[in-house]
């Protein structure tokens, strides 16, 4: 029995996805050892809890960026973008290139007087 127990702590810390739903009480270890004692290691019927906790992973950190875009003022994101675009234009005039200017000589220069 004791070799029972130490193989589902091996399966347990190989899948960690299963601590997830101890601490949000949908399931207890009892439960897991149970189905572990009854189907085992490689029965399919992990694939729900492996499934879901990919899943729910996923909507957790899409109900995360849902709030953090919920908590930013659009005006002031506009307030920024307006005066980045004002920084720029300046900076774009600043370094804008006027007319090039080309002097001619009236005569080449490697030539002298009375040459």
């Amino acid at each position: 029995m004791d070799d029972k127990k130490t193989q589902f702590k091996t399966f347990v810390s190989a899948h960690p996805e299963l601590v997830s739903f101890v601490k949000n009480k949908e399931m207890s270890w009892q439960d897991f050892y149970e189905i572990y004692d009854i189907y085992g290691e490689e029965s399919s019927a992990w694939e729900q809890y492996f499934a879901t906790r990919d899943s729910s992973g996923t909507q957790e950190k899409l109900a995360e960026l849902a709030g953090i875009f919920k908590n930013i003022n659009m005006d002031t994101v506009q307030k920024y973008v307006n005066n980045a675009q004002k920084a720029i234009n300046i900076i774009q005039e600043l370094t804008k290139k006027g007319p090039e200017t080309v002097v001619k000589s009236a005569r080449p220069i490697t030539k002298f007087y009375g040459d």
